[in-house]
């Protein structure tokens, strides 16, 4: 047997093991799914609802009401956010939500919102103990996340041996991770859509994806090098063009066709308490819908909490409130737009929607209004595409420097990896490296919640300790010309 056929092997155990699901009403629901939903249950009701009460916290803590530039970190409370966001908008916005729609009917739309609000707290908990446990170094850089709070966080309750075999597995797990679905996937998917739009087969880059590949590549190379800092330039700038692009496009649909929204909203109420769809069900629309928000916002996987980390900041809770905004933009508004506009132009009912796909199904709804709408769903899969690969990189990066001891060559030579993989990924067929780099993202959210279950004392006492300052008046607003300095 070749290295080929062991590895496609593997990948098939590793995929059978992570995704093991069991049959409900009909409907498979993968235990890892129902791992990441129970841990938003619990963390929404343990921490009293911050992901409502703290949300306009949230909001002025983005806005830099409460930032001191003399904090210790890297980039702000927006960068940090935005390079966040970035790793998570992306293609399960696009074709998930479709996909979710299709399988589930329209009622899977409001499960899928309702585990995007219990995924704000996740958020919530696991990007506060990143910067609660993140390590400064000399010159000004942060490293956090995960591994570093897996290991200082349960060692600071006596659980340090335990902490650390949880932190090195994640790690090793972030480094696959980020190499197949934070970028092979990505370049594959977005070299598809540039030959796409400039002929298809006719496109003078049909069969020259390496080539897409390698502009990506050198896109991506450029700004990695640079670290947090510089993802954060460019992510502050994209996320908003691309969030704003993509939702206008919503929104024109949505317009034309607002004699259908009562009905629409009436179909994913109706569909999540009584069911339609292939799934057969409530079972079926909420398993869907539960599914493609947690592959979309990732909450619970503790990827975000890598970004998050970096901020400028001397209050570990105050990174929890903005990161609580991710799972809010990403399932609630993106994903609840593209629903809409599915779901009220009747795309979902299309009886060839399992052989046109995700991507497709989108863009045949968006057609029946805007015809040239292909064109703006491929600038928008590219922006989604790229500002995930900066973002997977910085993660993947972080891993390496974990386990490298924080050495910088060892960082460096992952960055030029990465770019590698990303020309690889443009030309490769993918099907064996995405369902291993799935596994190994989603094997993520097992380590990492045992961490957050364990240190939750820890969390409810920074957040809601915070929250009540903050009420109390003893936290107080930044004055405008602090903030500007």
């Amino acid at each position: 047997m070749g290295i080929v056929q062991l590895f496609d092997a593997f990948s098939e155990w590793i995929t059978g093991v992570v995704f093991f699901s069991v049959n409900i009403g009909g409907a498979t629901l993968p235990l890892i799914v129902f791992w990441l939903a129970i841990a938003g249950v619990f963390f929404t009701f343990y921490l009293g609802f911050m992901n409502v009460r703290g949300f306009k916290l949230a909001i002025d803590l983005v806005r830099g009401k409460y930032s001191d530039p003399k904090d210790a970190g890297e980039v702000s409370h927006f960068q940090a956010l935005a390079t966040a966001v970035s790793g998570t908008v992306g293609l399960g916005n696009i074709a998930g939500v479709a996909v979710a729609i299709s399988i589930g009917g329209p009622g899977a739309t409001f499960w899928m919102i309702v585990a995007g609000f219990l995924g704000m707290s996740t958020k919530m908990a696991e990007c506060m103990l990143a910067v609660k446990f993140r390590r400064e170094r000399e010159d000004g850089t942060v490293s956090g996340g995960p591994m570093y709070y897996l290991t200082d966080g349960l060692k600071s309750i006596g659980l340090g041996t335990f902490g650390k075999i949880l932190a090195v597995i994640y790690a090793i797990c972030m480094i696959g991770g980020s190499l197949g679905g934070g970028n092979m996937f990505q370049s594959n998917q977005a070299t598809a859509q540039v030959i796409g739009v400039t002929g298809g087969d006719n496109s003078p880059l049909a069969g020259l994806g390496w080539v897409v590949g390698l502009g990506f590549a050198l896109l991506v190379g450029v700004v990695i090098i640079g670290g947090i800092k510089s993802i954060a330039r460019v992510t502050e700038k994209i996320v908003p063009f691309m969030a704003v692009l993509y939702i206008t496009a919503c929104l024109v649909v949505i317009i034309v066709n607002v004699n259908m929204v009562p009905a629409a909203f009436g179909q994913i109420i109706d569909g999540a308490f009584t069911g339609a769809g292939a799934t057969g069900g409530v079972i079926g629309a909420l398993i869907v819908g539960f599914q493609r928000a947690a592959f979309s916002n990732e909450a619970g996987l503790g990827s975000a909490a890598v970004a998050h980390s970096a901020v400028r900041t001397k209050e570990p809770a105050t990174e929890g409130f903005v990161a609580a905004l991710e799972p809010f933009i990403d399932t609630i508004v993106i994903c609840t737009m593209t629903a809409l506009a599915i779901v009220i132009t009747g795309a979902w009912n299309d009886p060839d929607a399992s052989r046109v796909g995700g991507v497709g199904l989108t863009s045949r709804a968006f057609e029946t209004v805007l015809p040239w709408f292909p064109i703006v769903l491929a600038v928008a899969v590219i922006l989604f595409a790229f500002s995930t690969m900066l973002s997977w990189a910085y993660y993947g990066m972080k891993a390496v420097s974990y386990l490298s001891g924080e050495n910088r060559i060892a960082e460096n030579a992952y960055k030029v990896i990465f770019c590698v993989f990303t020309v690889i990924g443009a030309a490769a067929g993918l099907d064996s490296v995405i369902n291993f780099s799935d596994s190994m993202i989603f094997l993520l959210g097992l380590f990492n919640i045992i961490g957050l279950y364990l240190l939750a004392p820890v969390i409810r006492r920074e957040i809601v300790g915070y929250f009540n300052r903050v009420r109390s008046g003893e936290v107080k607003q930044v004055e405008h010309h602090e903030r500007s300095h």
